[in-house]
């Protein structure tokens, strides 16, 4: 019986290349979940709340495309294999997340963010270092980034028209696997951050929300 085929570089590198495809085109990313927002009926908004409801769909889909970069960062430069295979799980579970939000802005009229492939190169890179940093500082990363996620979509919940629940569906299923993602991060081995950074983080975090509300 042949032994499975290890994996290479090349096949790594095309791995990535088909990530930063589905992340970034449009209608690309493919749920394995069905959407939350199923279950409920499209609701009667003016063009206020519509756009409303947009830009926060549209900030929350940029949020996780910042997600799929960061894990695939880290994945890469992960010390311990479970570490690794961990990050990529996760990046896939937040494959569904990526899709629901995409899929919600076109049902909403709208589009994603024209600066996601900014976003997404900047969050690549910052995942890289925290792999190269080690894996406890690495998974703690996760942690705090998945703390800063659960909070937005918190204040998202509150700030969508009220009869928008489609949308809120959504916010809270993802709110339910971001807060899983945190507690293995830590629980696997990463360190609690110290509040300083989280602060830094969030300051980080308002500067992409308020661009991509709109653009």
């Amino acid at each position: 019986m042949s032994l499975p085929r290890q994996e290479t570089k090349v096949d790594q590198l095309i791995s990535q290349f088909d990530v930063l495809l589905r992340t970034l085109v449009p209608k690309a990313a493919q749920p394995h979940r069905p959407n939350p927002a199923l279950g409920h009926e499209q609701a009667d908004m003016d063009d206020a709340e519509r756009r409303h409801a947009a830009g926060l769909m549209r900030i929350n889909h940029t949020g996780e495309v910042c997600a799929q970069a960061l894990y695939q960062g880290q994945a890469a430069t992960a010390k311990l294999e479970e570490v690794r295979e961990q990050m990529t799980q996760a990046a896939e579970e937040e494959i569904d997340h990526l899709a629901w939000c995409d899929q919600r802005l076109q049902e909403l009229d709208s589009r994603t963010s024209l600066l996601n492939p900014i976003f997404y190169g900047l969050s690549f890179g910052i995942g890289a270092a925290a792999g190269l940093a080690g894996d406890k500082y690495s998974l703690g990363f996760v942690a705090a980034t998945e703390d800063q996620v659960c909070q937005h979509l918190e204040e998202h919940f509150e700030s969508l028209p009220a009869q928008d629940e489609r949308s809120r569906a959504i916010l809270r299923q993802m709110h339910e696997d971001e807060a899983q993602h945190a507690e293995w991060a830590l629980s696997a081995g990463g360190i609690e951050f110290p509040t300083p950074v989280k602060k830094a983080m969030s300051l980080v975090s308002k500067v992409m929300t308020k661009s991509v509300y709109r653009i």
